[in-house]
């Protein structure tokens, strides 16, 4: 019987709390953040199929970082504006210094592990925040990151 008690803490465990709605809306930003200014490096790229996933990515993640922002603002949140987290600045750096096909490879990598962190943010944002207008953008959110992840595939 204890030996059930004791999984059972460690799977709920497992599954990660939705941060404060504060540091939220700061992961995202940041994420938002890393995903357009890489992207924008990319939109030169010399292989079309990058050029249009790097458009996708200003585009989508800019609308992500409104809705973010809005629904921000609507839970009483002054949002101030999205700075890049430490491995992220890192990784912008690195990609920097690449250039051709390595910038190219760098940056599909780069995005595989982002867009897992930024799923992993706004899934357990859309089943656990207190904010329920954030909690609404993740979930409308969630379905994008997937489809980039689904794209990210073909590349």
């Amino acid at each position: 019987m204890r030996t059930l008690a004791l999984a059972g803490m460690l799977l709920a465990g497992a599954a990660q709390a939705a941060p404060s709605p504060a540091d939220f809306v700061k992961k995202a930003g940041a994420s938002d953040l890393f995903e357009i200014t890489t992207a924008r490096l990319e939109t030169s790229s010399k292989d079309p199929k990058i050029r249009a996933f790097a458009n996708m990515m200003v585009k989508d993640h800019t609308k992500s970082t409104a809705d973010v922002k809005a629904a921000a603002i609507k839970s009483g949140l002054k949002p101030t504006p999205p700075a890049l987290e430490p491995k992220q600045a890192a990784d912008l750096a690195a990609l920097k210094q690449a250039t051709g096909a390595a910038r190219d490879t760098l940056y599909i990598a780069q995005q595989k592990a982002a867009h897992q962190e930024a799923l992993a943010l706004h899934k357990d944002n859309a089943a656990g925040s207190s904010a329920p207008a954030l909690k609404a953008a993740s979930a409308r959110i969630v379905p994008v990151v997937e489809h980039h992840i689904h794209e990210l595939s073909g590349l």
